[in-house]
């Protein structure tokens, strides 16, 4: 299971959360009881995750699944089961959470017991929703918005979206080589077929040129989500921001990486190295400091 994650903590399966050492530095930026809740989120959803990817993932079936969305309804309702149930249970009790999200990541993990494979983006894009977008939306009741900010909540919370679906694309182009040789393809069919290209040819790691132009696409529209997530950023309460900022331009590494690996992520991981993670936290940073702008797309 890889160990890569940052601001909103999205979840990310394929199935699979990244989490990394960075984003816990970021949160000690937020009060404590904003670390503490943040946290009650990342366990339900790494909680989540294991029961398709864990150690038990075998004994996996729909029952199992409807019988945690019972228990998720519990804990909503103040009846945890155990100590970390309570500690979400305390979470939602402190925040506005949203019971649909998490509702909708389990939702997630049902669609990855039935398909692997996407016929078109619309599909696709439902699937990032799922497993990562979520994420966002669970998250930015906790982080908060600032108070200077002029624009809607709404456009905060497509902004977060827009985070999650742009980390989880970056997730699926990273990680395309490891996901062949589980039988799986999270790439759309059609435009595939676009380029001239198959499922055969990614699980014999052959790096064309038409693959290249593939991954061109695919890259220039994770970067797109990553585009329109920005704004909303800045938006969010002051000590919120970094770790936010840190995904943005962590995952832009990734993207980056492919590139210089020549697209080729069938036979080789994108991997950013720790010396560029440091360097990139003070940039963090100082788009973090910045005032909110009045205007948002």
């Amino acid at each position: 299971m890889n160990n890569e994650q940052l601001g909103f903590h999205n979840f990310t399966p394929k199935v699979g959360i990244r989490n990394s050492a960075n984003s816990d530095f970021g949160t000690l930026l937020m009060t404590e009881e904003r670390q503490k809740a943040i946290w009650a989120i990342y366990v339900w959803c790494r909680r989540t995750d294991e029961l398709v990817d864990g150690p038990n993932a075998m004994h996996m079936s729909s029952a199992v699944l409807d019988r945690w969305e019972k228990r998720l309804h519990d804990i909503f309702h103040g009846r945890p089961y155990d100590m970390l149930d309570a500690a979400l249970t305390h979470t939602v009790y402190k925040f506005p959470l949203d019971i649909k999200p998490f509702r909708d990541m389990i939702e997630g993990m049902r669609m990855d017991l039935r398909k692997s494979r996407y016929e078109n983006f619309k599909e696709l894009y439902l699937y990032c929703y799922y497993v990562a977008g979520t994420v966002g939306l669970m998250s930015v009741p906790v982080m908060g918005i600032a108070p200077e900010s002029a624009v809607s909540a709404q456009s905060i919370y497509n902004a977060a979206l827009n985070l999650g679906i742009g980390n989880q694309l970056t997730n699926i182009l990273r990680d395309v080589g490891e996901d062949a040789m589980r039988g799986r393809v999270y790439l759309p069919q059609d435009e595939l077929a676009q380029f001239g290209l198959c499922d055969e040819d990614v699980f014999s790691k052959k790096v064309s040129d038409g693959w290249r132009e593939f991954m061109k696409e695919q890259i220039a529209r994770a970067r797109f989500y990553f585009n329109q997530a920005e704004e909303g950023a800045s938006q969010l309460d002051k000590a919120s921001r970094w770790p936010v900022w840190s995904s943005l331009l962590l995952y832009r590494k990734i993207l980056d990486a492919i590139e210089d690996n020549d697209y080729d992520n069938l036979t080789k991981r994108a991997y950013v190295g720790r010396t560029k993670k440091l360097l990139m936290l003070p940039l963090a940073y100082t788009r973090a400091a910045s005032v909110p702008s009045l205007v948002f797309p």
